[in-house]
């Protein structure tokens, strides 16, 4: 049988990774190996996919044609036109990896789910998010598969969207390897060598707000330790500035914004503690990281983080501050509770592979294209 044709969008590598970006490079570094698919990468973009080549991992094809976004979803939201293969070039499967996909002519279409966000919260949603949720009915009324990284994205999926539950399949990410450092300098990066770590983009869902109080009645007791808050400045971040301004314990604060690999991977194998206080998750992915290197972790209970994070966690209620401090003050201090964290978080990254990622998904595309494996 030969290998299925799947073209995939590979947008998310272009500029700044955010986690979606870590998910698709994932992806398609385990697709490019993997025997039952051949793999081209596509840019939903007007000017950088001719800098996509440079991004994609080896093995996979560049797709050199513009497809200008803007337009192309202006068509998408009203009709299943005009399809990918216009780009493409014939293939069996074309995947939309951030909830976008193609319509396609013969191909079957797979869009990625990550979060209901915009549909659940869409205060919490900025610009072109606030469109995903019309696209995503678009796509499920065009007989788009739907794939999901979690159990409770997928039954988030079929409840509110209205998507029929044998086409949305569940295949959990993986954990992207950290790379070696040395703890002394992450303990450099946070001028502390005793820090609680904050790893996302600075976005209202991600709830810094609540860290900040929580980290104030930390402080409070504890004089040595420091918040180290890292991620790309988004929409909304001018509130979390506000609120260190206003914050007792300010100058225990670091903000370092977005930081390249080597900066991150330092910071996550010197944390004390990684804190995740998100009020909705689809999937959650460093905390997993954190896990991988033996930090403990605290987090919110919202969304799919008790799935994915299992015992390896501390869970907190989301929003709640002062539980959130507490467990906080007892992951720092505790280090009975900081060995039983760590045994267990490497026991659930465990759980997570590329490689059964890539099966998964292309079991997926099997399915989509009504080729029995």
């Amino acid at each position: 049988m030969p290998p299925l044709r799947v073209a995939l969008d590979a947008t998310p590598l272009l500029g700044a990774r955010t986690g979606v970006g870590v998910f698709t490079n994932g992806l398609l570094d385990a697709l490019a190996g993997h025997p039952g698919v051949e793999v081209a990468g596509y840019a939903l973009s007007w000017r950088s996919w001719r800098s996509l080549g440079a991004a994609l991992p080896a093995g996979v094809r560049h797709v050199r044609r513009s497809m200008p976004p803007q337009p192309l979803r202006g068509c998408w939201r009203r009709w299943r036109w005009p399809p990918a293969e216009w780009w493409t070039g014939p293939v069996d499967v074309v995947h939309g990896t951030n909830f976008i996909v193609p319509p396609g002519r013969r191909a079957a279409s797979v869009t990625t789910v990550h979060d209901l966000t915009a549909v659940r919260y869409p205060e919490l949603c900025h610009g072109d998010p606030l469109w995903y949720p019309l696209l995503l009915r678009r796509a499920l009324a065009w007989g788009a598969w739907v794939h999901t990284v979690s159990s409770f994205v997928a039954e988030e999926v079929v409840a509110r969207l209205g998507a029929d539950p044998e086409r949305v399949v569940v295949v959990p990410e993986a954990v992207p390897p950290v790379a070696p450092a040395a703890p002394e300098e992450g303990w450099k990066l946070a001028g502390a060598d005793r820090y609680v770590l904050a790893l996302s983009t600075v976005e209202p869902r991600k709830d810094h707000l609540s860290l900040v109080r929580a980290f104030d009645r930390v402080a409070s007791a504890d004089r040595g330790v420091r918040l180290v808050i890292a991620g790309q400045e988004a929409w909304g971040s001018d509130r979390l500035d506000r609120a260190v301004a206003a914050s007792p314990h300010g100058d225990r604060i670091v903000r370092l914004g977005y930081v390249p690999d080597g900066d991150r991977a330092a910071l996550l194998r010197g944390a004390a503690v990684l804190a995740f206080p998100s009020k909705y998750e689809g999937f959650g992915l460093p905390p997993l990281e954190a896990m991988s290197v033996g930090v403990p972790v605290v987090a919110s209970d919202a969304g799919s983080l008790p799935e994915v994070l299992g015992g390896g966690a501390v869970l907190t209620p989301a929003g709640d501050a002062p539980a959130l401090a507490d467990a906080l003050a007892a992951a720092l201090s505790d280090e009975g509770l900081r060995a039983r964290l760590v045994a267990a978080g490497h026991a659930q990254v465990a759980r997570y592979s590329w490689d059964r990622c890539a099966a998964g998904m292309v079991d997926l595309y099997a399915r989509a294209v009504g080729r029995a494996r």
